[in-house]
């Protein structure tokens, strides 16, 4: 049975987009910004640190991780990206 498609009417100025996209006539913009450098920059971890945490609190961040199905470092690791970046905030 095929698919019925909707049909979406266009503008002249949408269908002439279309026609130079078909036609292989659109280039991509050079950029600037490589972003998936600066994605990939922004994202490695390139240094170890060593802190002292209570045996319940590494237990209860380990549970978490088990059930997110992460490894309890990658978890500890995004806990502090997210305070850091500011996406985490303290509950007052």
């Amino acid at each position: 049975m095929a698919e019925k498609q909707n049909k979406i009417e266009l503008d002249d100025y949408e269908q002439e987009i279309l026609e130079a996209h078909e036609e292989g006539r659109l280039k991509t913009a050079p950029s600037e910004t490589d972003y998936q450098t600066v994605a990939k920059n922004t994202m490695k971890k390139n240094k170890k640190i060593n802190i002292r945490i209570s045996e319940n609190d590494l237990s209860a961040l380990q549970r978490k991780a088990a059930r997110e199905g992460i490894p309890y470092q990658t978890l500890i690791g995004s806990i502090l990206h997210k305070y850091a970046s500011g996406f985490m905030k303290e509950v007052s």
